[in-house]
């Protein structure tokens, strides 16, 4: 389009664009409110496990328990704070990424161009089109001269699409072609709509705006969003059921035990006591502590992988995935194309099995100098620019392109001759370049029947390898004047050059350890089958058969389920039908975690158990659909998500069991002096004391606890399994009633003795404690022997055990505190007895898990 052409359309008036701004908004998307840090503040005092964790410090702060209530207030302070810093964070990294995508434009307003700002334009403006421009919204060609867009953020096509200008103006159609132009999406060469969101890539043209912000393409699918609810935590509603019945179970044996010891001995005070310390040994707010201490601490982990966690709960979820369905472009593949094949007229060819450019032999010399010579000298189309960076490394420094000639003229593509001449003038005459369509390039060399086959038999083979394929030509010209149109040069046939978006380089070990892992992996993109099934063989996933997008329409709800059961490649798919492929998925079961960068991808991304989003390449619309965003687009970074989602579930369940198992002994010496008219063994200080035991352990040590040994050679949970199943509370009774059982004869022993209550409690409390200690080495592990774990190295372990027994040396030799525990002197005979207790129990539990342990698994 020349600047004449450009200037005889006047377009809008500056009057009429800002009526059309008043009467149409700006041209954006409705942005969902910003995720201030006083919002997340609410929304984190919202969840149920910190409200709950905040209601027990209240509920000890009411019992008069001061020291309680602020250990556990101050938990719950210190994982809003962790949760908090890393979800404003996260916010900080997404706003920072939005304001870098927010395109300007170029229009024609009183018959001037104009650069303003994307938000800005609005429907009738005319846009100026150029090589490199991001389109801000969805317009019809009025004026193209071989013009290319990239469109794959809205399709997943990695190759640019034609356009051409539309034949008979919008306002001149009839209603039947008004119709038709009406119904158009995104993706096909040769149509005259572009969309908002995608880039000029080669060419230039003059388009007028009919669509702006939510009634554009890229709105649509951002307003789809709004119906979508995202999965709510699984683990959170297992945890308050968990923690309801624990509370109630607890309330009912506390006021039961109130009601025997006060009727049966008429101490009333001494009952109330003895109920509050009950009550408090059995309230379970650790459960709250733990679930939200792991969750804040996995989404820092995972951070250090720059992988950036908007919504903590996604990354345990993100362990149980059994389905991953994945887009192909800018996800599995690098999103830019490399020259993968070269097949000269002789038949000669040679594959390039990296995508790295390399020095190729010497009778390709002239087929690769060519292709760049064909080519814009400055390229924006990624097929051009991958022709470059192959002459450039390929040729030897001796026969690079001379940087001496200069481009005379440039033949563009033509709907009825797909393919483009360059001509170039040096000091040994005129030489003209030309590359396209491989039957347009036959068409220009003007070969025989004979060579017509066995070029389209050998761009046959090359597109079954999901390969783009360009024929090159070259020609002398010695004429005075140029022809009019390429058909005028003597073409000679080069050869066929095959390019491919390569694949990411880490791609098929991640696909082999999901496999591993029993992770299904599914590709689900806008790209044509030979291409999918291509980058889908080349990644190592499991490939039967290709489903296309024709058949997902004509598929019933019942169809579809059987389908995607057993397919894994699903190619022109369009983005309504990837969300019905994640909503069937979901029906059968499955745990689907969605990968995906482009708007496309946004409604499966939010319809999905977790939806994780590129950061670098992806849009603003898929990032604010999904739970994860991956900062450096390497699919290997979700495999190592998933990985830390499996050790976080591990780790949860394991510490669950301890603090299950160590209530059953506290609960029963609180109770057994209430049954047995026995001195009281446990009152609310030494629980109080317990407790600082109990929350540093569960929510620290076993939070750092590293993974185990087959945590990504062992198939997902199941989609009903639950958190604490009969099998983890049977073998959390069996831990907890060993040491209460020892603990209680050791007590009753020592009583039947001679020895006074306050050395006896003494005795008891020291054997508790130890316990407690052989209760934490043997949950470290449910599969490895206690021998094992212990030469796994946990700092936080070792740290926490010194201050314990600080702790505990204080308790026992510094008067005050004595005083405060009602302890008695204790001899090294005595203390030599509570460490023999808690080997013992630890021998005990370490010849029955191996009989138990098969029963902890998924």
């Amino acid at each position: 389009m020349s600047k004449e052409e450009g200037a005889s359309s006047v377009g809008l008036s500056e009057t009429e664009a800002q009526l059309r701004l008043q009467q149409d908004g700006y041209n954006e998307l409705p942005r969902p409110e910003r995720r201030t840090p006083l919002r997340i503040v609410l929304e984190v005092l919202r969840e149920p496990m910190l409200a709950l964790l905040l209601c027990g410090g209240l509920v000890y702060l009411l019992l008069g328990d001061l020291r309680e209530a602020m250990l556990l207030l101050a938990f719950g302070a210190i994982s809003v704070v962790i949760t908090i810093v890393q979800e404003t964070r996260t916010e900080r990294v997404l706003e920072a990424l939005r304001e870098l995508t927010s395109p300007r434009a170029l229009v024609v307003r009183d018959g001037e161009r104009r650069r303003i700002a994307g938000r800005d334009v609005v429907r009738g403006d005319l846009l100026v089109l150029a090589e490199g421009d991001r389109i801000p919204a969805d317009a019809v060609l009025v004026s193209a001269h071989d013009l290319a867009v990239d469109e794959s953020l809205l399709t997943g096509e990695s190759v640019p699409v034609r356009k051409q200008a539309i034949e008979t103006p919008v306002a001149e159609a009839s209603l039947t072609e008004k119709a038709a132009l009406a119904d158009h999406r995104p993706g096909g060469d040769d149509l005259p709509f572009v969309y908002s969101g995608s880039l000029v890539v080669r060419g230039e043209g003059l388009a007028e705006v009919d669509a702006t912000g939510p009634r554009s393409e890229i709105g649509k699918i951002g307003l789809s969003l709004h119906g979508l609810q995202q999965e709510p935590p699984r683990l959170q509603q297992q945890t308050a059921r968990l923690v309801r019945l624990c509370f109630l179970g607890g309330a009912a044996i506390s006021l039961a035990a109130v009601l025997l010891y006060g009727t049966l001995r008429g101490d009333w005070l001494q009952a109330m006591l003895g109920g509050i310390a009950i009550g408090m040994s059995m309230l379970p707010e650790e459960f709250a502590v733990v679930l939200t201490v792991f969750m804040a601490m996995g989404a820092w982990r995972i951070s250090k992988a720059r992988v950036l966690t908007r919504r903590a709960a996604a990354i345990e979820v993100l362990g149980s995935a059994t389905v991953l369905c994945t887009d192909k472009t800018g996800t599995l593949t690098q999103n830019r194309m490399s020259v993968a094949e070269l097949r000269l007229g002789d038949g000669t060819s040679m594959r390039l099995v990296s995508s790295q450019a390399v020095p190729v032999g010497a009778e390709f010399f002239e087929l690769a100098r060519c292709s760049a010579l064909a080519s814009s000298p400055e390229p924006f189309d990624p097929m051009e620019k991958a022709l470059h960076v192959f002459a450039q490394a390929s040729l030897p420094e001796d026969d690079e392109i001379p940087g001496a000639w200069t481009l005379i003229r440039t033949y563009g593509l033509r709907p009825e001759l797909l393919a483009m001449t360059q001509v170039w003038q040096s000091s040994q005459g005129v030489f003209a370049s030309a590359k396209g369509a491989p039957e347009a390039i036959a068409r220009l060399c003007k070969l025989d029947g004979a060579d017509q086959d066995a070029m389209r038999d050998a761009v046959a083979a090359m597109a079954k390898d999901g390969l783009r394929v360009l024929g090159v030509a070259a020609a002398a010209y010695d004429g005075e004047a140029l022809p009019s149109s390429q058909e005028g040069f003597p073409f000679r046939f080069l050869g066929l050059v095959g390019l491919a978006d390569p694949l990411r380089p880490h791609v098929p070990e991640a696909v082999a350890e999901c496999r591993s892992a029993g992770i299904r992996v599914v590709m689900i993109t806008g790209d044509y089958p030979a291409t999918a099934m291509a980058i889908a063989g080349q990644a190592g996933l499991d490939v039967n058969e290709v489903a296309t997008g024709e058949q997902i329409k004509l598929a019933d709800e019942s169809g579809l389920e059987a389908l995607v059961r057993n397919v894994n490649v699903f190619a022109r798919v369009l983005p309504e039908q990837k969300l019905r492929i994640v909503q069937a998925m979901k029906r059968n079961g499955e745990i689907v975690a969605m990968t995906g960068d482009g708007v496309n991808d946004a409604p499966s991304l939010k319809a999905a158990h977790i939806g994780i989003a590129m950061g670098g390449r992806g849009t603003d619309v898929a990032r604010e659909a999904s739970s994860i965003v991956l900062l450096d687009d390497d699919f290997g970074s979700i495999v190592a998500s998933i990985r830390l989602g499996r050790r976080i579930y591990d780790n949860l369940r394991k510490a669950m069991a301890f603090i299950f198992a160590v209530h059953v002994p506290i609960a029963g010496l609180a109770l057994l002096p209430l049954v047995f008219g026995l001195p009281v063994i446990l009152g609310p200080v030494h629980i109080a004391f317990l407790e600082l035991i109990i929350d540093p352990v569960c929510s620290l040590v076993f939070e750092a606890e590293r993974e185990e040994r087959d945590v990504m050679s062992r198939p997902p949970r199941r989609a009903d399994a639950v958190l604490f199943s009969w099998a983890l509370v049977g073998w959390s009774v069996l831990q907890g009633g060993i040491a209460f059982v020892l603990i209680a004869a050791i007590f009753v022993v020592a009583l039947r003795s001679g020895i006074p209550p306050d050395e006896a409690r003494t005795l008891a409390f020291i054997a508790l404690v130890v316990c407690i200690v052989a209760l934490v080495l043997a949950n470290r592990s449910f599969s490895a022997s206690f021998v094992s774990a212990f030469f796994r190295p946990n700092p936080a372990l070792l740290w926490i055990f010194l201050s314990i027994a600080s702790i505990l040396a204080a308790a026992l030799f510094w008067p005050p505190a004595s005083s405060l525990f009602r302890f008695g002197p204790l001899h090294l005979d005595d203390l030599m007895v509570t460490l023999g207790a808690g080997l013992l129990v630890l021998t005990a539990l370490e010849l029955l898990k191996p009989l138990w342990g098969r029963r902890l698994r998924f």
